[in-house]
C-alpha cells in the first residue's frame, strides 16, 4: 500500500514523503491517527502544492533549530542519583529524566528527540544527541553523579 506521510516519522519518512507499507500499518495505524493518507493521483496533486509551502517552513524551522542548537550546546545538566559498588547506579538517567531537567531550564524537548540508545546506568559524563530537525542534531552534557558526598562514601578503618 502506497501512503503519503502528513507528519515526520521515525524510520519510515519524512512530512510529503510517499512510501509503500504494510497494508495492515497503513489502514490500522497510519490512516486512522491521520499520520498518513493513501496515495492517489488527486493526493498526490495535493501534496505536490503542500510541498512547496512545507519547503518555507522547513526553513524556518531550521532556522529555530539551529539557535536552539546553540544555546542546548551551552546546556549541563547534572543528575545525582544513588550508587552502589563499582560506580554502578540504582535505577538509571531515561530520556524522559533528561526531557524533565530541560524543561526545568526552559527548554520544551519531546523525549522521542533525545536520541539515548539505552539509559545512562554509570556514573560519568556524556554528551547526548538531541535530534532538533532533520538536518540539526545538538548535544547536551549529562553528568551523572552520587548523591553521597565523597567524605561518607569513603569510611576511615575503626582504630582499637
Amino acid at each position: 500500500m502506497e501512503v503519503i506521510l502528513k507528519e515526520d516519522i521515525n524510520k519510515l519518512g519524512h512530512r510529503g514523503d510517499v512510501v509503500k507499507v504494510a497494508e495492515g500499518y497503513g489502514r490500522n495505524y497510519l490512516l486512522p491517527q491521520k499520520l498518513a493518507i493513501e496515495a492517489t493521483k488527486a493526493n498526490k496533486a495535493v501534496i505536490e502544492q503542500m510541498k512547496a509551502s512545507a519547503l518555507r517552513k522547513s526553513a524556518k524551522e531550521k532556522v529555530d533549530a539551529e539557535g536552539l542548537s546553540n544555546q542546548l550546546g551551552e546546556v549541563e545538566l547534572i543528575f545525582e542519583r544513588k550508587v552502589g559498588e563499582h560506580d554502578h547506579l540504582f535505577g538509571s538517567v531515561t530520556s524522559s529524566d533528561i526531557a524533565h531537567e530541560l524543561e526545568a531550564k526552559g527548554y520544551t524537548i519531546d523525549r522521542r528527540k533525545i536520541a539515548l540508545d539505552e539509559p545512562l546506568k554509570s556514573l560519568g559524563e556524556y554528551h547526548v544527541p538531541v535530534k532538533l530537525h532533520r538536518e540539526v542534531t545538538s548535544h547536551v552534557k549529562v553528568v551523572v553523579k552520587s548523591d553521597q558526598p565523597e567524605a561518607e562514601a569513603v569510611q576511615a578503618p575503626a582504630v582499637s
